[in-house]
């Protein structure tokens, strides 16, 4: 394995550099090799092997027809399938499908990937025939990855080669318990194709400098819902709420700072408290304690095209019942519909543990 690592990453060093006509489309292939990371105790047992499998990916180019893929170095959109082998029984198999973005440094030859989507495995908790497998609570999660690689298109042919690291992310996102996730941390290497080359298709310079773009601050609502479960296996799943009011400020075409507020109903807490106040009497628990809560944060958002990245770190202003912790972390994607009606997803999280998939309709006035 050592060996063709190197063998690819020399190997372009070696050839003598060429302009070659550009194509519409690529796939590529990796095949990859890595560890679970042991971020919680009651995982470490699982551990038990080095994880492998492959991503498999097709690819959409951009040559700026657009301001926004001029203004992010021409990147590439697509889709993804992953498997990977987890090395132990009780944690199976993983299969997974994405959609992507490659972004491009130093000449297109860094190439950095997130890809966001939901993954399949093959042997989820059970109480009866599965009850090793803390880490996956249902079959069917939300799933991210990301890769950074060295990539060289191209080569010969239309085949060229990338390597580099892979982190993978599986979690169900606390919609069904148990949910202490996994992380895959790999190396990887593969080939890559460009087909549909054309000698006419060419990259539109950006003419435009972007510093001075300003708009005036916007105010947003956000209703965001979704379901979950505590940490207490079989107490069942409960709708979960909450209203986001905030204002944004964009300082540059792709950047906007937030501050705003969250008001939460999450359900699952309300009959965990009543659970706690019966099931451990010596902790004198109020089975009539207000279960919702309040934050405040601050965020970030990415603004790419229709397509935008949020993260929000907030703290809680009001939280009768403590259960979580008192800082919170929301990290999403946001599509919009129209100018003000935006959509989207986002993992509401305390530290390494999620809390919740939040699904959300709002508005950016």
């Amino acid at each position: 394995m050592k060996h063709v690592l190197l063998l690819l990453l020399l190997f372009p060093v070696l050839l003598f550099a060429q302009n070659k006509a550009e194509g519409n489309y690529t796939v590529d292939a990796s095949y990859f090799y890595g560890n679970i990371i042991p971020h919680r105790k009651s995982i470490q047992h699982l551990i038990t092997g080095h994880p492998e499998g492959v991503i498999i990916s097709f690819n959409r180019k951009t040559f700026g027809k657009k301001e926004w893929e001029r203004v992010y170095n021409y990147p590439d959109w697509g889709f993804s399938f992953q498997y990977e082998d987890m090395k132990n029984q009780s944690l199976g198999e993983m299969y997974g499908l994405y959609g992507h973005y490659n972004f491009y440094f130093f000449k297109r030859h860094l190439l950095f990937r997130i890809g966001q989507g939901v993954a399949y495995n093959t042997n989820p908790y059970d109480k009866e025939t599965n009850f090793r497998n803390y880490a996956y609570g249902a079959s069917v999660m939300p799933s991210t990855y990301f890769m950074l690689n060295y990539n060289h298109a191209d080569i010969w042919q239309g085949i060229g080669i990338q390597a580099g690291l892979s982190f993978i992310h599986h979690s169900n996102a606390s919609m069904k318990a148990p949910n202490t996730s996994t992380n895959t941390f790999a190396v990887n290497v593969g080939l890559n194709y460009t087909f549909s080359r054309d000698e006419s298709i060419a990259y539109i310079p950006l003419q435009k400098d972007t510093v001075d773009y300003k708009e005036p601050v916007r105010y947003n609502i956000a209703f965001r819902g979704g379901v979950n479960e505590s940490d207490v296996i079989g107490s069942g799943q409960y709708p979960y709420y909450a209203l986001s009011v905030y204002a944004d400020k964009r300082f540059t075409r792709k950047s906007a700072f937030q501050l705003g507020v969250d008001f939460f109903w999450p359900k699952y807490l309300e009959e965990y408290i009543k659970y706690k106040a019966v099931a451990y009497p010596e902790e004198n628990v109020d089975g009539t304690t207000d279960y919702r809560k309040i934050g405040a944060f601050v965020g970030y958002e990415l603004f790419i095209n229709k397509l935008s990245v949020e993260a929000q770190a907030g703290v809680y202003v009001y939280e009768p019942f403590k259960y979580t912790g008192s800082l919170y972390q929301r990290v999403g994607m946001k599509y919009y519909i129209s100018k003000p009606i935006f959509t989207g997803v986002a993992l509401k999280t305390h530290g390494a543990k999620a809390e919740v998939l939040e699904f959300t309709i709002g508005a950016r006035l």
